[in-house]
C-alpha cells in the first residue's frame, strides 16, 4: 500500500488517522485484493489505483456536516466494501451497516469485518427494495451512502426509504451531473428528498461529485417498488 499517497491525501482532507488505522487499511486491502484472484470483486487491481478509486474515493465525504453530524451511515450497493468499511476505520464513533445484493460480496465484508476487528459496522445480504421495508432499517438512518452506479433517480429510490426525515443521502457520482440531475428531480420528491447541493472535490487527477440530498418528507408507503422495477423503469 503507497502510505505517502494515503497520507498526503488524509492530510488535505484533513483527516486524523493513527498507525492502527493505517494496518486495517493494508489488510483490508490485501485481503480484498486476495480474494479478487478467486472471484471477480474489483477491476482495479493496481496498488496506487487502488488507494485512490477506493480509499480516498469513499472518504471525500467526511468533512461534509450530513457526515460529520451523523451518528449511524448505511452504505447501499457496498460491493467490496466501499465507501463503508473506509469510514468505518477512520470514523469509529457512528455506527455503519453494509448492504448489497450479491451474497459473495456480502461473505468477503464480513470476513473483513471480523478481521479488522470493526465492532461499529455490520453487513447484510439482500435487495434494497426489500430491505427498505424492514422495520428496522426504514427511516431509521442519519446518512445513506452510496457509489453504486445506477442513474440519480433509480439511486434515490433505493437509498432514500432508509433516511430519517432530516437525514441525508450522499450519492457519489462522476463528472457530466446536470442531466442526471434534471431527470431525478420529480422523482427525488415523490420520496420525500430534496436535492440541497453538489458538493465537487478534484484530487489525484480525478474529478469527483457528491450529491447531497435532504429528507424532508416520510417516504411514501409504496416506495421502494418491488425488486427489479427501480432499475428497469426509473422515477419521472
Amino acid at each position: 500500500m503507497n502510505r505517502k499517497l494515503m497520507e498526503s491525501s488524509f492530510g488535505e482532507l484533513g483527516i486524523k488517522y493513527n498507525e492502527e488505522m493505517m494496518t486495517k487499511f493494508g489488510l483490508l486491502m490485501d485481503g480484498i485484493l486476495d480474494w479478487n484472484t478467486k472471484i471477480n470483486v474489483t477491476a482495479i487491481t493496481d496498488p496506487d489505483e487502488f488507494v485512490i478509486r477506493h480509499f480516498i474515493d469513499s472518504v471525500l465525504c467526511c468533512g461534509l456536516p450530513e457526515f460529520t453530524g451523523s451518528s449511524s451511515v448505511i452504505d447501499i450497493g457496498t460491493g467490496a466494501g466501499f465507501p463503508g468499511l473506509p469510514l468505518a476505520i477512520l470514523f469509529s464513533d457512528k455506527r455503519y451497516l453494509l448492504a448489497d445484493s450479491v451474497g459473495k460480496k456480502i461473505n468477503i465484508v464480513n470476513e473483513m469485518i471480523e478481521k479488522l476487528g470493526l465492532d461499529n459496522a455490520s453487513a447484510v445480504h439482500g435487495r434494497a427494495e426489500d430491505l427498505a421495508r424492514e422495520e428496522d432499517k426504514r427511516e431509521k438512518y442519519d446518512v445513506c451512502v452510496s457509489r453504486a452506479v445506477s442513474n440519480l433517480s433509480t439511486l434515490s429510490e433505493y437509498c432514500l426509504p432508509f433516511v430519517k426525515v432530516g437525514g441525508s443521502c450522499l450519492a457519489y457520482k462522476g463528472p457530466g451531473l446536470e442531466t442526471e440531475l434534471k431527470d431525478a428531480q420529480n422523482a427525488i420528491q415523490l420520496l420525500g428528498g430534496k436535492i440541497d447541493r453538489v458538493e465537487s472535490v478534484s484530487m489525484n487527477g480525478f474529478d469527483h461529485n457528491i450529491v447531497v440530498i435532504r429528507k424532508v418528507n416520510n417516504t411514501p408507503g409504496k416506495y421502494p417498488r418491488k425488486a427489479g422495477i427501480p432499475t428497469k423503469t426509473p422515477l419521472k
